[in-house]
């Protein structure tokens, strides 16, 4: 009896420290401690990732072309959606021809000033049918902008080829 009580004694006080024991230095779980915020260089992100190898020059490697996307025929819709951090411009735009792909928003450098950001829907297309349903033609681009790169834009224009459509603040 007094072996059985002695044995529950300390096991209640081994017990017990437990607590200190889990929040001491002495817990290999505790040797990192929690996780915490920090800044990230923007040199580290991007194309100097060091996980991604450096494209080597090579003979057997052609060049990298630029993008060689022409205007699609009508811009039909242009919504500028504001999120937390900028907005989101989309745009619906009808090629003239079928099976358009690879649409991107070009940014057009000569139109674009201080408070006007341009753009001209493009897409890459191949000789099909140009007498097919809507449908069959409309393409959609979306681009992110920040709210750093909106600070003092008034208008945002898209352009296709045969017309544009722009929204003001």
């Amino acid at each position: 009896m007094f072996k059985s009580l002695s044995v529950l004694i300390v096991a209640g006080v081994v017990l017990t420290s437990c607590g200190s024991v889990r929040e001491s230095r002495l817990n290999p779980f505790n040797w990192f401690g929690g996780s915490e915020s920090v800044a990230v260089d923007p040199a580290a992100t991007g194309a100097n990732n060091p996980l991604i190898p450096k494209r080597r020059a090579s003979v057997f490697r052609a060049k990298e072309a630029g993008y060689a996307g022409h205007p699609v025929e009508t811009v039909s819709e242009l919504l500028i959606e504001r999120r937390p951090g900028g907005a989101i411009i989309r745009v619906t735009g009808v090629a003239d021809r079928a099976g358009p792909f690879e649409v991107r928003l070009i940014k057009d450098e000569d139109v674009s000033d201080d408070n006007t950001l341009a753009y001209t829907l493009k897409a890459l297309q191949s000789a099909g049918p140009r007498n097919t349903g809507e449908r069959a033609r409309m393409v959609t681009a979306a681009l992110w902008l920040t709210e750093q790169e909106l600070a003092g834009i008034r208008e945002i224009r898209v352009a296709g080829r045969t017309n544009a459509r722009a929204s003001r603040r």
